[in-house]
């Protein structure tokens, strides 16, 4: 766990201030609990999130002694305080109580808290009362929501929202949306312009809207003042993904997006064997990824064929740095060696990793499958033979290549084309069927229900979107790029065209535009607290935070929220822009960074062919 964050003080807000709040949050809970030894039981998929706000050494002070993951094995402790924080899911809630039910039976009592992060269901406790461990629990909540990952990206890592809301017909991951915005609000004032497009996010407009009347109805009864901060962000842009699922069903060709693509980025963490680490006890090593690192920070936007030559150069800068030592002659000049030598080794250790990354993406990219699935996503976001079945996934699924790439390829003809003719649906379906199983039948009714998948109605607003948008730029330069199509090689993400469009003169005037997308378009007006002061010039120059804005009067600061996920390449177009757009800085949010096989991931059906299983196998 990284204790240096100074990085997220470097963006047009200090996250720094976010990062702290929710590590009170933390601190409260753990404190909550009666004093001395402690032992903290923590979910597996809060390690990630919990360890970016709260580094080890800091929960020791609070008298955590001992760490266990919340798996299905014994936890042997002499210590009688014992702490959870957990999702709140069925298994999970099985999980405390096997544990409480071992400390029973060996004859131990303990004090046992229960953290439900971000909040307690009464589905939960309805299981602890089965299970028959819910009187020795003390029950609690830890709103652990949105999460700092970057000077200028935010995230809730909620998984499993986009499959949430458009597949299981559950809000839950919008009301925490909603609860998130008011906690920025908190801490960095009132949000006075909401503008927005698309179902759910009008759904976290509204949820968003009540929790402030809410608020303030609460603050008039208590006479307390509300939200008395004065605001930072002058706009929140509520993106549904919803209005776009072309972009994620693309290939990434930033550097950070194949990354992603390639070596999965969990927490803004990458996992890496120890032959591209260099470490030699042949461990795997968890790598962060933010700007702390000047390598990274460099090259992560960049479209990855302007990768190679940018790590060339600094290899060759690095080398004449070091070679700098030999012209320190006086006790002076080798004492500045010796200080900036640290800063020179992290570097280099920065760049041999980058390389080998780089070294094993090229591997990859230069495969003639992976061209071939380029060449054919390219075919489709021109609109060029998407209303007849491919060669291309044909014969991928002759070959029983990866169903995630196939169901990818299927979903991107469909949303490029308006859908399929009954004839071509056919025979995708039973083709797919015939090679993968009859179990993905109902992966296949969930394409559908989510949108993905489709009968055409003999309509298709995407060539219109297309042009309207120009979504296809011919020629674009990779290297030195003068538009956001760069980061898909000539395909301009959908969403961030929007944001685009919005920074320029607003959405008026794109109304037939924003009528080919689905959903409600809206704005809404919040007004300040009384005695509030709307956002000045200079306001985060004492400490030093924003300096560049600072300097030249604060420009205007866009909370740009995805509801529904992200992708890293949407994230390095929105950065481009506000190198592109004087005045304007961007802080983006999402519930969580996805990828084109982690959204398609969501929705399959894990399902076992047990016909298929139960038949012996031929000796």
């Amino acid at each position: 766990m990284s204790t240096s964050t100074a990085y997220l003080s470097n963006g047009a807000l200090n996250l720094n201030v976010l990062r702290d709040f929710c590590r009170r949050d933390l601190l409260d809970c753990i404190d909550s609990t009666p004093p001395g030894k402690k032992v903290l039981i923590m979910d597996e998929q809060l390690v990630g999130p919990l360890g970016l706000i709260a580094e080890y050494s800091l929960l020791k002070e609070h008298g955590v002694e001992k760490l266990f993951l919340l798996t299905s094995g014994r936890i042997d402790t002499e210590i009688s305080n014992v702490i959870f924080i957990t999702r709140p899911k069925a298994l999970l809630m099985e999980r405390i109580a096997s544990v409480v039910r071992q400390h029973h039976n060996d004859g131990q009592r303990k004090d046992y808290h229960v953290f439900f992060a971000p909040r307690k269901t009464l589905m939960c406790e309805r299981i602890l009362e089965t299970e028959g461990v819910l009187g020795d629990l003390v029950l609690g909540e830890y709103q652990l929501d949105i999460l700092p990952y970057d000077s200028d990206l935010l995230s809730l890592e909620m998984e499993n929202s986009f499959r949430e809301c458009n597949l299981d017909g559950d809000p839950t991951s919008l009301f925490y949306v909603a609860r998130s915005i008011m906690k920025l609000q908190t801490v960095y004032g009132i949000i006075p312009q909401i503008v927005g497009k698309g179902p759910h996010a009008k759904h976290v407009a509204e949820m968003m809207l009540r929790l402030r009347r809410e608020l303030a109805t609460s603050a008039s009864a208590s006479s307390a003042p509300e939200l008395s901060v004065s605001p930072e962000i002058d706009t929140i842009l509520l993106i549904d993904r919803t209005i776009d699922l072309v972009t994620p069903l693309c290939t990434q060709l930033t550097y950070e997006g194949l990354l992603d693509e390639s070596f999965s980025i969990e927490h803004s963490f990458v996992t890496l064997n120890a032959d591209i680490t260099g470490n030699k006890d042949g461990k795997k090593t968890k790598v962060p990824l933010n700007s702390s690192d000047r390598i990274f920070s460099e090259i992560r936007d960049l479209n990855f064929a302007a990768v190679g030559p940018l790590l060339s150069s600094r290899a060759k800068s690095i080398s004449q740095q070091y070679d700098e030592r030999h012209d320190a002659k006086t006790v002076g000049q080798i004492k500045d060696f010796i200080g900036k030598l640290p800063t020179i080794q992290a570097e280099h250790q920065s760049l041999r990793i980058h390389t080998n990354i780089a070294e094993q993406i090229m591997k990859r990219t230069r495969d003639a499958a992976f061209l071939k699935t380029l060449e054919t996503e390219q075919a489709f976001l021109c609109s060029v033979d998407t209303d007849k079945t491919s060669d291309y996934i044909e014969d991928l699924i002759g070959k029983k290549a990866d169903l995630s790439l196939v169901l990818r390829l299927i979903a991107l003809q469909s949303l490029t084309n308006g859908g399929f003719k009954p004839k071509v649906l056919d025979y995708y379906r039973r083709e797919i069927l015939h090679t993968y199983g009859m179990e993905q039948l109902v992966t296949l009714a969930n394409l559908e229900k989510t949108g993905l998948l489709r009968k055409s109605d003999g309509k298709s607003s995407y060539p219109s979107l297309r042009k309207a948008l120009r979504l296809v730029v011919e020629d674009v330069n990779q290297i030195t790029p003068n538009d956001i199509s760069y980061t898909f090689s000539g395909y301009a993400p959908i969403s961030v065209r929007l944001v685009e469009a919005f920074a320029r003169s607003g959405w008026r005037g794109m109304e037939e535009v924003l009528r080919l997308l689905p959903g409600p378009t809206f704005e809404e007006l919040q007004m300040l607290p009384p005695g509030v002061q709307p956002r000045r010039a200079n306001a985060r120059s004492a400490d030093g935070a924003n300096a560049a804005s600072a300097a030249g009067g604060a420009g205007k600061v866009t909370l740009v929220f995805f509801v529904g996920g992200c992708s890293y390449a949407e994230v390095a177009a929105i950065r481009f822009l506000a190198k592109q757009q004087e005045g304007r800085d961007y802080i983006i949010a999402t519930t969580h960074m996805l990828t084109g096989g982690s959204m398609l991931q969501s929705v399959v059906e894990p399902l076992e062919n047990r016909l298929v299983s139960a038949v012996p196998a031929r000796q």
